[in-house]
């Protein structure tokens, strides 16, 4: 009775509080912090970046790849035809996201090659605010969906530290992945600073979960604070490998890229020009050595490379879909008119990681690079769940056109020159105009900033913020003869260079193609002006196809003293050119690198590959494990799945190691106990063994239960991947195609560690 009488009071309380709001009386709430109000008729915001896009890929810009979203924005807007990217993936999105260059900023290289220096920390620095941040403190509620390759490898477990996650870059809501890339079909989803699980649908595919979860925040916004504008940032990893679809839009483009890389180049250059995207007099710059014509390749092997262009096409016309279904909702809400649509077509050139082609794109990692014939196994495959695979460098190269190279070069267009549309049918009186002016990612910030009527504060949460780089474009909105600014601009992504000013461009010769990671280093000159350097004209020479350097060197001279200032204010000195360099373990902070010991218990959701530790060298697994009978199978704690992973499992109560590297089966192994194990609670060990004597990455197990050795077994190659991990469980990908492996361990897991050793045997 006394609690009930507590209750009763508590409810009095609350009435005699209701009454007095409804009276009127708000004077309570006076000293309650308000949410800040935008701009009167401060537009909303909707921010999309694909990822790996050539300039002349989607359709509106001459490509060959159905992009009737992106096209029908530029249509009611703007498409602008000299907008430029930093080459690769996280320098673009920082550089995006903050309005800076992004070595100013620590993203010199993406995340995953940051190295101890101010330009490379993957680190955006406290100085630098984002445009959620800004927008943020002038009333908007902002949301960011898709890829965050913006937080440093060792900040992305799951325990954070969260403050260089989207929900501290200003943002209010986070769905996607943070990382390079994501499975379309098995993402590592976090929500927010919290990992989730893809529901268990056969159907499921990413690009549409992303979208599905735009539309319903928009919602959720209209309820919660339909006054507020908003602004959402939309980021797929699409169509960065691995290329996914849905089979039936893979089928949409059977057949349409059997004329080959050189043919499908010179119609993109045709419809470019037809459509006013390139000048009439542009030059359709030839085809490298290095890549091989269409006509080379046998009809097995053509065949193969059309089916991976057909799957990369159909990636990007499947995202472009979901973009529509988005702008459909704000046409559904009214709220369209009034929206600012800014969408780029890729955060850099197209892909020329690989020169044939893959299956699985892991197993470049192992140096593999297949060749047509074995291609051709896995064309069933392609685009599926199965694979994890990437298109031949040529097609990027082709969709490049008409510039020469691609991604990560930023010495050539190819890498650095994106397309742009731009709509904002209240505010933007041109429609349907090829804006032919100098332009680039850091613009995207200021430009927002004009629009809404604010500007870049000089201090942000007490922290005085570095100034912003780039120029609004907001006044070829409005004014068809707006002025070109005179404009310098640097670029530099893994000691390839790049500098405009004024309509000339400065690039650094191509020295090593990007597929290529094998060939002897090249030697880091000491100055900028000790590279090869190339001179172009690019008011004359639209396509960089020209080099002029021979006829003006007092003009490269000055150019590349420019660019050496520049350079240095902006911390992009000194360069490293070796992506394996960058690579190798101990050149970058882990967060699991202070220790040796690493347990994990029973979770909802699979722990993040920054959860788990480097496995190299001499290592243990410890699983402590209780079956109710024998002949108990499945697994136990796998990393990774069918791409690359390896795992303890069960099999009829044995417990076995299996390592599967990539597809490539002469790297599979399976050490095996030599005895099962028994009803009740046991302790499983399995050590890993380095032994030269068996192969250069081979190694012995050595299995206990309880305590007690149960045998041994090798492992051709013990290469370990940097993936996702589960306990008792294979998730979305399981490890082995085998139908009489369970995916739920008949088991109950209670906990497994993993140990690093040194060589003789103790901790590390």
């Amino acid at each position: 009775m006394k609690k009930r009488g507590g209750l009763a009071a508590i409810a009095t309380c609350i009435l005699l509080a209701s009454a007095a709001l409804a009276q009127g009386s708000t004077e309570a709430w006076d000293h309650y912090p308000a949410r800040p109000e935008a701009p009167e008729g401060a537009p909303n915001v909707l921010l999309i970046m694909t990822d790996d896009v050539g300039f002349g890929a989607a359709s509106s810009f001459g490509g060959l790849i159905d992009t009737p979203t992106f096209d029908a924005i530029g249509a009611e807007g703007l498409r602008f035809n000299r907008f430029h990217t930093t080459a690769m993936c996280s320098p673009s999105r920082a550089a995006l996201l903050t309005g800076r260059n992004h070595h100013a900023v620590g993203n010199g290289a993406i995340t995953n090659l940051s190295r101890d220096l101010p330009g490379y920390t993957s680190v955006i620095p406290d100085s630098a605010a984002t445009i959620a941040d800004v927008l943020g403190e002038h009333g908007y509620v902002s949301a960011f969906l898709g890829k965050n390759h913006s937080t440093p490898e060792w900040e992305a477990g799951s325990t954070g530290p969260f403050d260089r996650w989207p929900t501290a870059l200003g943002f209010d809501y986070f769905y996607g992945f943070n990382a390079a890339w994501a499975d379309q079909f098995a993402p590592e989803l976090v929500e927010n600073t919290t990992q989730v699980e893809p529901p268990a649908d056969e159907d499921y595919i990413l690009d549409r979960d992303l979208s599905d979860h735009a539309i319903e925040w928009l919602r959720r916004r209209q309820n919660s604070a339909p006054d507020a504008p908003f602004f959402v940032y939309l980021a797929p990893g699409s169509p960065h490998t691995p290329h996914h679809a849905p089979a039936d839009w893979i089928e949409r483009y059977n057949g349409r890229f059997d004329m080959g890389w050189d043919a499908a180049r010179e119609m993109i250059f045709e419809r470019q020009k037809a459509l006013g995207i390139i000048p009439a007099d542009a030059v359709l710059t030839p085809r490298p050595d290095e890549l091989p014509a269409w006509d080379s390749l046998s009809a097995e092997a053509q065949r193969v490379a059309a089916r991976m262009m057909e799957v990369y096409a159909a990636q990007l016309s499947f995202h472009d879909y979901q973009v529509g279904r988005i702008l459909d909702e704000l046409k559904r809400t009214g709220e369209y008119d009034n929206t600012l649509i800014l969408y780029l077509q890729g955060d850099n050139g197209g892909d020329l990681s690989s020169f044939s082609g893959e299956s699985n794109e892991w197993g470049g990692f192992f140096g593999e690079e297949p060749t047509y014939e074995e291609l051709s196994e896995d064309l069933d495959i392609l685009g599926s769940r199965q694979s994890w695979g990437g298109y031949p460098s040529a097609w990027a190269w082709a969709t490049n056109a008409p510039f020469q190279w691609g991604k990560a070069v930023a010495g050539y267009l190819g890498g650095i020159r994106s397309g742009l549309a731009v709509s904002w049918p209240a505010g933007i009186a041109r429609h349907g105009v090829v804006v032919d002016r100098f332009s680039h990612i850091t613009d995207i910030a200021p430009t927002i900033y004009d629009v809404v009527g604010i500007e870049a504060q000089e201090s942000f949460a007490g922290v005085a913020q570095l100034p912003i780089d780039g120029r609004s474009l907001a006044p070829e909105f409005g004014a068809i003869d707006a002025p070109d600014p005179q404009i310098s601009q640097y670029f530099e992504m893994l000691g390839n260079f790049g500098y405009y000013e004024d309509g000339w461009f400065i690039g650094t010769k191509m020295q090593r193609p990007p597929w290529d990671r094998t060939s002897e280093r090249t030697p880091i000159p000491e100055s900028l002006t000790e590279y090869p350097w190339e001179l172009y004209n690019l008011e004359e020479d639209f396509s960089q196809s020209r080099d002029v350097s021979g006829s003006h060197p007092d003009k490269l001279a000055n150019m590349i003293a420019s660019l050496t200032r520049l350079a240095e204010a902006n911390n992009v000195l000194p360069v490293e050119t070796d992506v394996m360099v960058l690579l190798a373990p101990g050149t970058r902070p882990l967060a699991l690198a202070d220790h040796s010991d690493f347990s994990f218990a029973r979770a909802n959701a699979r722990y993040l590959a920054a959860d788990v530790p480097p496995l190299s060298g001499r290592w243990r697994i410890i699983a402590d494990v209780v079956v109710d009978g024998s002949g108990a199978s499945g697994p136990v704690f796998v990393q990774g799945g069918r791409h690359t992973g390896w795992g303890l499992l069960l099999r009829d109560g044995r417990p076995q190691l299996v390592n599967r590297p990539s597809f490539d089966e002469a790297k599979h192994g399976t050490a095996t106990a030599d005895r099962p194990i028994e009803a009740g609670a046991h302790r499983i060990s399995a050590e890993i063994v380095p032994d030269s004597t068996l192969g250069r990455f081979a190694a012995r197990v050595d299995f206990t239960m309880d305590g007690q050795p149960a045998g041994s077994g090798t492992l051709p190659d013990t290469r370990v991947l940097a993936t996702s991990a589960y306990l008792q469980r294979y998730g979305l990908t399981p490890l082995l195609e085998d139908p009489d492996m369970p995916a739920q361990c008949e088991c109950r897991v209670e906990e497994v560690t993993l140990q690093l050793l040194n060589a003789e045997g103790g901790e590390r």
